[in-house]
């Protein structure tokens, strides 16, 4: 049994011992994200996991839309449409505006529109 550089079991890994982030001239290596806020950016991502709700941002980046014109254009029943507003919602994706009975939905402020479009652009490159 023979032990890698951090005195572990050899498992065919070695642990470098040169720290490459400390080199003169060089930035100073930032923190990791503190356990808190990470578990709230992996549910916030997790929320944009799923293909409706995306088609759902997709049609709201340039436009607002009720919950009934949403449900036409996804093809899919108002309670779904509804249901993943509720989730969108809850992440500050989206917000929304009363005109007498009618809700309009939008997202929820530039931050959102630039994500979706930065991610978007991405993607379309080769």
């Amino acid at each position: 049994m023979s032990l890698n550089q951090n005195g572990g079991e050899g498992d065919g890994t070695e642990v470098c011992s040169v720290s490459h982030a400390t080199g003169s001239g060089r930035a100073a290596t930032p923190a990791p994200l503190e356990l808190d806020e990470s578990q709230r950016m992996g549910e916030f991502f997790s929320v944009l996991s799923d293909p409706t709700r995306l088609r759902l941002i997709s049609l709201l980046y340039r436009n607002e839309f009720c919950v009934c014109d949403l449900a036409e254009r996804l093809g899919i029943s108002e309670s779904a449409v509804s249901h993943q507003l509720r989730a969108l919602r809850g992440a500050r994706l989206v917000k929304y505006r009363k005109e007498g009975r009618q809700v309009f939905y939008q997202l929820h402020d530039h931050h959102i529109v630039e994500l979706y479009s930065t991610v978007r652009e991405h993607l379309a490159e080769p």
